[in-house]
């Protein structure tokens, strides 16, 4: 749907496409400084394995996918892609990225733990990239997440989850993980004692 004062047609995934090749330099878009009008919602979600899908149907070029990554925004609690001169709306079923893998280096306080998401996006854990876990209400089930950048965060998949907790320690009552001299728990010591 377009805003009432516009009579052209929503924005298409190619014209979003264009616009940004014709905008992009090296590094990551400047998106927080773009705030352009509202064009509508577009036809397309990120699904939440990580997997990107325009009008149902998956988007088979990971060049494609990382250039929309890259100019993915969230504000409040919706996600938009933006460029200097439009900005559409996109659904997103969990987080917008996929942690897919992580390296570790050292131990206790001094470990480092930083992480590579499915668009190839590296983000090392620590203040400005904290790690929180959510967990189901009825399950209990862990959903780890790690902030990539500008409030985008990254599900932790699977397995890198397991290799996180193989690296965990207690620390003031929690079971969690220190990367760049901050702690971030994950589960209550006694629930894992329990387990």
């Amino acid at each position: 749907m377009t805003d009432s004062h516009d009579n052209r047609h929503p924005p298409s995934a190619d014209s979003i496409a264009g616009a940004v090749k014709a905008a992009r330099r090296e590094g990551p878009a400047p998106v927080h400084l773009w705030n352009p009008p509202f064009c509508g919602d577009l036809d397309m979600r990120i699904a939440r394995d990580g997997t990107w899908y325009y009008l149902g149907t998956p988007i088979g070029r990971p060049e494609l996918v990382r250039l929309f990554s890259s100019i993915l925004k969230k504000e409040g609690e919706r996600y938009f892609l933006v460029t200097p001169v439009e900005k559409v709306g996109i659904t997103v079923d969990d987080a917008p990225f996929v942690a897919v893998d992580f390296e570790g280096r050292g131990k206790g306080r001094d470990q480092v733990l930083e992480f590579v998401t499915n668009v190839g996006d590296r983000a090392v854990a620590g203040p400005d990239h904290p790690i929180r876990v959510e967990r189901d209400p009825e399950t209990g089930e862990p959903a780890p997440y790690v902030l990539i950048r500008a409030e985008l965060e990254a599900l932790i998949d699977r397995k890198s989850f397991y290799r996180l907790v193989d690296l965990g320690e207690h620390h003031d009552g929690w079971f969690g993980l220190w990367s760049s001299g901050r702690f971030f728990p994950i589960i209550p010591s006694e629930e894992l004692e329990q387990a």
